[in-house]
């Protein structure tokens, strides 16, 4: 196996990326994936032996992320702006705003692959404009559709095709769960059963989506279904805002980021569910920047509304500074537990348990799984139905003359 540069990737390269992920000064966004290793040893050429201080249930699967990409030792500091990888495709250029022009590889590890000679990714981020073109012939597929009203009449248009499948991803309503009076786990139980979920997708994604009760994605290994814990049920949302100390409700703000479009559409709905038992929602669009400094970093909210579309990403509930600010011990250990499960049957006990604690505080409101709904012309083939994971992968993709 070969870098696109030409550079040869072994062991003794694997082990530097590894060792720079995980030393200090590191940069990488998730440097606790590495945290946990404790030898890392060469046993040969292609052959690397990672010992780790204790059982991680999700190693491996962090190892496939993005986050632990490998790159060239002597070229990785150019990375960001000319990124050289393995994969099938080598990088050309980078038009930015624009677009990122890929080329075959002719020196991947399996000859038969990509299919494909060339891939252009445009950065088009209206859905109109993607859909326009699309439609005039500038582009074949478009990865993500975050419209799925527009996915109505495509699918329809006999020159092109829409997959309704599945993905890692949650769309949630956020919650601060330390500011007042959404500290009450009361208060957070009452908004769990004053939303209709089924009504929700039917409404704000046109059937394209799948309820869900937790923070797990029903396509993930060891899901729990726990739409049930919470069934619509407004008279028992109102009898827990009255026990709460909430009687007449009270008045609450949504910031809903403008980037989705449907956000708004979401919140709406939600106002109206959360309206007819107290909750009096004020909602606020803010700009993408804006919800990653007020919100995400500086968590300046009350409540809010994005889609979290990585697998596995459950742990992020044990970590007490993340925006929602949920602290739970019983949930860490809980945690803790699942990643040092030794087989499988106590993996789908402690990650079940995790979804468990986490819906029973309704630490947010889990609204539902979303569907990727990839879009395209006819003749594009061996496009992905259903993405295990947040790529546009067009390894063996090909277009049918």
């Amino acid at each position: 196996v070969r870098f696109h540069n030409g550079e040869p990737f072994d062991a003794q390269v694997a082990k530097w990326n590894l060792e720079r992920a995980m030393g200090e000064g590191t940069v990488n966004p998730h440097p606790e994936y590495f945290r946990g290793i404790q030898n890392i040893d060469i046993i040969d050429t292609d052959t690397l032996r990672v010992v780790l201080k204790e059982v991680d249930a999700l190693f491996i699967a962090h190892m496939a992320e993005g986050d632990a990409v490998m790159l060239p030792m002597k070229s990785y500091e150019s990375a960001k702006s000319n990124p050289i990888g393995t994969g099938p495709f080598r990088f050309v250029e980078w038009v930015r705003g624009d677009r990122v022009e890929m080329r075959r590889f002719d020196g991947y590890w399996d000859p038969a692959l990509p299919y494909l000679d060339r891939v252009t990714f445009k950065f088009i981020g209206d859905t109109s404009a993607q859909i326009a073109a699309l439609k005039a012939g500038d582009i074949d597929v478009i990865g993500y559709i975050g419209a799925p009203e527009s996915v109505i009449a495509l699918s329809k248009d006999p020159r092109f095709k829409v997959f309704a499948g599945s993905t890692t991803g949650e769309v949630i309503m956020s919650t601060n769960n330390k500011t007042k009076p959404f500290d009450d786990v009361r208060v957070r139980q009452a908004m769990a059963y004053a939303i209709d979920r089924q009504t929700v997708v039917d409404l704000v994604m046109f059937g394209y989506g799948t309820p869900i009760g937790s923070h797990w994605s029903p396509s993930t290994p060891y899901y729990v279904d726990l739409t049930d814990r919470f069934s619509y049920n407004p008279e028992k949302a109102r009898e827990l805002l009255k026990a709460a100390g909430f009687p007449d409700g009270f008045d609450a703000t949504i910031k809903l980021p403008a980037i989705y479009s449907y956000s708004k559409r979401a919140g709406e709905v939600i106002a109206d569910m959360l309206g007819k038992v107290g909750i009096r929602l004020k909602i606020e669009i803010v700009e993408w920047g804006q919800w990653i400094d007020r919100i995400f970093k500086k968590r300046e909210y009350q409540l809010t509304m994005i889609g979290h579309v990585e697998a596995w990403d459950i742990g992020i509930y044990a970590n007490p500074d993340y925006y929602f600010q949920y602290d739970s011990q019983a949930f860490r250990d809980a945690y803790a537990k699942a990643l040092k499960a030794p087989n499988e049957e106590e993996k789908a006990q402690w990650f079940g348990r995790c979804q468990e604690i986490i819906a029973d505080d309704a630490v947010n409101g889990y609204l539902f799984s979303v569907s990727g709904l990839p879009t395209m012309k006819k003749k594009v083939m061996g496009w992905w139905e259903n993405y295990p994971t947040v790529a546009l992968d067009c390894t063996r993709v090909w277009l049918e003359k």
